[in-house]
């Protein structure tokens, strides 16, 4: 199985690919959709759809995960994650592939074996599960192939299919 793992933001979103066979999870690819400040937003999306609709078609994943929003103490910050999370979801519905979302407590807690885990810990522990020379840079790649190794490890439990599914009909 192929899965896309996405760390949604609107400035930079990051992608990480993975293969999980059996018990055996490779790396495919990581890196980040970066869109410019000064660009008007519904270009700035436009611009997200297209390259997350992209590394779809290069890469073909079976199924891709997405974090789920985490409102702290700036709305305004939330809000423009928000949108951009939306642009990268569209692209996933629109290719049919089935979407999962994942809260930052669950992805620290499958890839670090605690909730509250330090973002230096999870970012270590997925460079030792993809068996990277390095921690895989910028920190948003690096997150983005986290929730793909908590999708992994969710998918192969069966505890995908149990609501986690974002995919809806309307």
């Amino acid at each position: 199985m192929r899965i896309l793992g996405i760390d949604p933001g609107i400035a930079t979103v990051g992608f990480g690919v993975i293969d999980v066979s059996g018990a055996k999870t490779a790396h495919i690819a990581h890196g980040v959709i970066e869109t410019p400040a000064g660009e008007r937003l519904s270009l700035r999306l436009y611009n997200i759809n297209k390259d997350v609709s992209e590394l779809i078609r290069i890469y073909r994943p079976d199924e891709i995960a997405v974090e789920e929003l985490f409102f702290n103490t700036n709305l305004t910050t939330g809000i423009s994650v928000a949108h951009g999370r939306s642009a990268a979801i569209l692209a996933g519905e629109a290719a049919g592939i089935p979407m999962y979302e994942y809260t930052p407590l669950e992805v620290k807690k499958a890839i670090a074996g605690y909730g509250r885990a330090e973002k230096p810990q999870v970012m270590e522990m997925t460079r030792r599960l993809l068996a990277l020379a390095a921690v895989p840079r910028p920190d948003d790649a690096a997150d983005a192939l986290a929730i793909a190794l908590c999708h992994a490890r969710h998918a192969g439990s069966g505890l995908a299919g149990l609501g986690a599914q974002v995919r809806k009909t309307i």
